[in-house]
């Protein structure tokens, strides 16, 4: 186990969703930063983790992961929301299957909104979006690069401001009920966290009456410090999290080059991480001695 002043980064992206990096600078840059311990944590994915362990250098501990693409139907309209799935086992096949429907789903999104793109005329190439995506799952973030390499906006979040992909450029994203992820999860062996929870910048948030359905179904804790959460909604998410006796984690929500958060910038208690690699049994944290 890690000692008392261990630096735990527990979200982190490569090229195998939507990051800068691949997962094998992934797990460069984590040691750099001072991390002792990343999860990678791609979008309804596991094809970095291989390329992660095989690059894991000495002294870093990898937690495998990924970030599912979830909804709450019990809204008009929906809710979209992330869980955070740590160690589950990655040959689960309802939950395989599912992941494999969403990468899909979104596939096709992407490649609408790059048609609606052109049907204005804005010169933007899917076939030059795909490469750049390099074998990850192409979604939007991929598509405010090309927007930003056309010299079109300065930044991604410029991109992703209501005229671009915010909402003149949208289109409806294939997601996976969000307890019905919770139950896939626990059944193979993994545990989940709910990824940024009261990040209103990002869009409408849930009620903390849902947050207490979740963890009645099985969810494991909540990430309270977040780039994208106020000190105020940090707060609110660890007095939720201690009423319900959830974990509290912090983590960078790391993509790489295109975003200024950084690898480090927020962290999990050691207490925490204990709790959640204590709970799950799919597959164990991997270790570079």
């Amino acid at each position: 186990m890690p000692g008392p002043d261990a630096r735990i980064d527990l979200h982190a992206h490569s090229t195998a969703s939507d990051g800068t990096l691949t997962p094998a600078e992934l797990m460069r840059a984590a040691a750099r930063a001072g991390l002792d311990t990343v999860a990678i944590t791609d979008h309804d994915t596991t094809i970095g983790w291989a390329p992660a362990v095989a690059a894991l250098p000495p002294g870093l501990t990898l937690v495998r992961g990924a970030e599912l693409s979830c909804r709450w139907y019990g809204t008009e309209p929906s809710i979209a929301l992330h869980l955070l799935a740590y160690l589950f086992d990655p040959t689960a096949p309802e939950l395989v299957a599912e992941l494999t429907r969403i990468r899909a789903a979104r596939e096709v999104r992407a490649e609408l909104i790059v048609e609606s793109l052109r049907a204005d005329g804005i010169d933007v190439d899917w076939t030059d979006i795909q490469a750049r995506a390099a074998g990850g799952t192409v979604g939007r973030p991929h598509i405010a690069q090309a927007l930003i390499r056309a010299g079109l906006v300065a930044s991604t979040s410029e991109a992703f401001e209501p005229r671009w992909l915010g909402w003149r450029y949208r289109a409806p994203k294939d997601d996976l009920d969000v307890f019905r992820a919770i139950r896939l999860v626990r059944e193979a062996g993994g545990v989940t966290v709910f990824a940024h929870p009261r990040a209103t910048r990002r869009g409408e948030v849930v009620p903390d009456s849902l947050i207490v359905e979740l963890a009645a179904a099985g969810l494991f804790g909540l990430e309270a410090d977040h780039e994208d959460h106020s000190p105020a909604e940090q707060a609110h998410v660890r007095r939720l999290a201690a009423q319900l006796g959830l974990v509290v984690t912090g983590s960078s929500d790391f993509h790489g080059e295109h975003k200024t958060v950084r690898l480090g910038a927020f962290t999990t208690s050691v207490p925490a991480y204990e709790r959640i690699v204590g709970a799950a049994t799919g597959v164990p944290v991997v270790s570079s001695s």
